[in-house]
């Protein structure tokens, strides 16, 4: 068992680190030598994100923090690749496993070890100097003197806390081009003019966006076969979440449907006013009923089907309860009073 990214990056003294291709919406505080690596998504509305002195969030994560669920990771501490962070609080010293999801609420203790593919759920706790692996996260055994020795040679044989610190970084999406419209075979993107296309977004053929709808920032959207994308009104798709589809298929996306961010939506239906929360996967030819929610890194597989109103969870999916109420508009997703001024070719999806 690995508990923890392969490739540590060590911290330095200085200015924080933010890679060219880094995308933060918002204003987020990072610490002096933190590193946000290539591809991160920061969503951080009302300084709703804090990296600690020294910290490292390697390539193509997505961390999110608001007022609602404020994210806050702590000092000297590393998150591999494609992990996904939703209003967690990490201590000090943690190695957090690549692709690993932290879900609101989740608190994470100091010198706390992840293995790869961990999902912390929403409101869970990790005591200090724990490994932890599974979905959801189960404790395996106390940090062992072998853990700390692997731990202090990925920190350069230094085990200290340095002071807190912190500097602000604002809106980065004017580095970067508008969200992008690719024609294919000769078909071109449509968006409806009240959508929202945030920069570093990509749509590709056959694809067609409803009215107010937001396409998050990373968003890479695909339509390349022989089937269409259509994706309906008052629907968001948060950061980093890819859509695709296979040939002679189809991608229909209903109104009022959120999909969290670092999804995976490939082929399916999803019925109206359904959640898909971050790092889910829905496969080919699955159809979801409207009002359903899709738990966070549940993988729903090929040919599923699943009725109104049902909690999917699991690996594979299974249908684990049920929901009777319309589904909440969930933290982690857009409120419309947050959404920040983009340049209006932004909004309208013109390029």
């Amino acid at each position: 068992m690995s508990a923890g990214p392969a490739d540590t990056v060590q911290s330095e003294a200085g200015a924080p680190h933010v890679a060219s291709s880094v995308v933060v919406v918002g204003t987020a505080r990072l610490g002096e030598g933190s590193l946000l690596a290539q591809v991160a998504v920061v969503r951080s509305h009302g300084r709703g994100v804090e990296v600690g002195t020294g910290s490292a969030v390697l390539e193509n994560p997505v961390v999110v923090g608001n007022a609602r669920i404020p994210t806050s990771i702590g000092r000297r501490s590393v998150f591999g690749h494609r992990c996904i962070v939703v209003g967690a609080a990490v201590g000090d010293l943690c190695e957090i496993g690549n692709a690993s999801i932290l879900m609101p609420g989740a608190r994470l203790g100091d010198r706390v070890f992840l293995g790869e593919g961990t999902l912390v759920p929403a409101g869970a706790r990790l005591p200090s100097d724990v490994v932890a692996v599974g979905r959801p996260a189960r404790v395996v055994r106390a940090a062992s003197a072998d853990d700390m020795a692997r731990l202090a040679g990925l920190r350069g044989g230094d085990l200290s806390i340095p002071p807190h610190t912190a500097t602000t970084v604002e809106d980065t999406h004017g580095r970067t081009p508008m969200g992008q419209l690719y024609p294919y075979h000769g078909i071109v993107p449509n968006v409806a003019a009240s959508a929202t296309l945030f920069p570093s977004s990509e749509i590709t053929g056959d694809v067609v966006i409803g009215e107010r709808t937001i396409i998050g920032a990373g968003v890479k959207i695909i339509g390349d076969s022989h089937g269409p994308v259509r994706i309906g009104n008052d629907v968001q798709i948060l950061e980093n979440t890819v859509l695709h589809l296979l040939p002679d298929n189809d991608l229909i996306i209903d109104d009022d449907v959120i999909i969290g961010p670092g999804a995976m939506i490939h082929g399916c239906r999803i019925g109206a006013g359904s959640v898909v929360e971050p790092g889910a996967i829905v496969c080919d030819h699955s159809v979801l009923g409207p009002g359903c929610v899709v738990r966070a890194g549940a993988v729903v597989k090929q040919r599923s089907r699943f009725a109104a109103g049902a909690e999917i969870d699991g690996f594979p999916a299974v249908d684990v309860g049920r929901i009777s109420a319309p589904v909440p508009l969930p933290t982690w997703a857009w409120h419309p009073d947050d959404l920040p001024a983009l340049p209006e070719n932004a909004r309208s999806g013109d390029t």
